[in-house]
C-alpha cells in the first residue's frame, strides 16, 4: 500500500512539472496553449540524444532539456504565440493545435516512430527498503526535485516583483504599462519558464511514461485534466489536482485494472458538474 501510495505520489509530481506551465499560460496569461506537450517532448527527445548519443549524464541532461526548451519556447512566443494573444479561445486552440501536429511529423521525420528509452545512472536504478515499503529510487528522485520545483514557483508567483507584475499585467495590460511594467518581456519570460518546465518534466518522464512521436497527443488529455480539476487561478490547485490524479492513476490500474481508463475521466467530469471553476479554484 505504500509503496502504491509513493508510485503515485511520484506520478502525479511528474504530472505537475508537466502541466504546470500550461496553468501559468492558460490561467495567468489566459492563453489555450494545447502546444504544451510538444515543449515537454522537445525536453524528453533533447535527453534522450544528449544521454545516448553524445554521453552527456543524466543530471547534466536535464538543466540542458530545460534551458534549451525555454529558448524553443521563446523563440516561438517572440515570432508566433505574441500575434495570438488577443485572438479569440478557439483561434488559439486551432493555431496551437496545428502546431503540435507539425512538432508530431517533424519528430517522426527526424528520429522516426519508434520507442525512444533512457538509460538511468545505476544509482537511480532499483529500489530502497523504507520502513519495510521498497520505495524506487528514480520515483523518490522525482519526488523530491519536483517538491523543490513547486515550492519555488509558488514563492516567484506569490512573494517576489516578478510575480506581482506578471499578476498585474494579467489583470490589465493597459494600467501595467501605465506603470512602466514591460508586459512584453513578462508575458515572454513566463512562456519560455512554462516551456522549460515542460520540458524538464518531458526529460524527467521518458523512462516512466515512454517517449514517441505521438507524445503530445498522449498527453495532452492529462494536461488540461490537471488544470480543469485544480483551476487556474494559482498553482497550488494544479499541485493538488496532480497529486490527486497521480494517486488516482496508479491506485485504478492496481485494483481495477478493467476500469482503469475510466477513473480520471469520471472525476474530470464529477469535478466541472461539480465545481467548473475547479476543485481547488478560490471562490470568488
Amino acid at each position: 500500500m505504500v509503496t502504491l501510495l509513493f508510485d503515485g505520489l511520484a506520478y502525479g509530481m511528474l504530472l505537475f512539472v508537466l502541466a504546470c506551465g500550461l496553468s501559468v499560460t492558460l490561467g495567468l496569461m489566459n492563453f489555450i496553449n494545447l502546444a504544451h506537450g510538444a515543449f515537454a517532448m522537445a525536453g524528453g527527445y533533447i535527453t534522450v540524444v544528449l544521454t545516448s548519443r553524445a554521453g552527456v549524464p543524466f543530471l547534466a541532461a536535464l538543466p540542458i532539456a530545460f534551458l534549451a526548451s525555454a529558448a524553443l519556447g521563446l523563440l516561438f512566443e517572440r515570432t508566433l504565440y505574441v500575434h495570438m494573444y488577443d485572438k479569440s479561445h478557439l483561434d488559439q486552440v486551432l493555431f496551437s493545435i496545428g502546431l503540435v501536429f507539425m512538432a508530431v511529423a517533424a519528430i517522426d521525420y527526424v528520429m522516426g516512430s519508434q520507442q525512444q528509452f533512457i538509460t538511468l545512472p545505476d544509482y537511480l536504478q532499483g529500489r530502497l527498503d523504507i520502513a519495510g515499503a521498497g520505495i524506487g529510487r528514480y520515483r523518490l528522485f522525482i519526488v523530491v526535485l519536483c517538491g523543490v520545483l513547486a515550492a519555488l514557483l509558488q514563492w516567484i508567483l506569490v512573494s517576489t516583483r516578478f510575480g506581482s507584475r506578471l499578476r498585474a499585467a494579467v489583470d490589465d495590460q493597459r494600467v501595467a504599462r501605465g506603470l512602466g511594467i514591460n508586459v512584453g518581456a513578462i508575458f515572454a519570460l513566463t512562456f519560455a519558464a512554462g516551456s522549460g518546465l515542460a520540458g524538464l518534466g518531458g526529460a524527467l518522464g521518458a523512462e516512466i511514461l515512454g517517449l514517441d512521436p505521438n507524445f503530445p497527443l498522449k498527453f495532452m488529455i492529462y494536461f488540461l485534466i490537471v488544470v480543469t480539476v485544480g483551476g487556474t487561478s494559482s498553482i497550488t490547485g494544479p499541485f493538488l489536482a496532480s497529486l490527486l490524479l497521480g494517486i488516482a492513476d496508479v491506485a485504478g490500474k492496481y485494483y481495477i485494472p478493467a476500469l482503469e481508463p475510466f477513473i480520471i475521466y469520471t472525476l474530470m467530469i464529477v469535478v466541472l458538474i461539480l465545481r467548473p471553476q475547479g476543485l481547488f479554484a478560490r471562490a470568488r
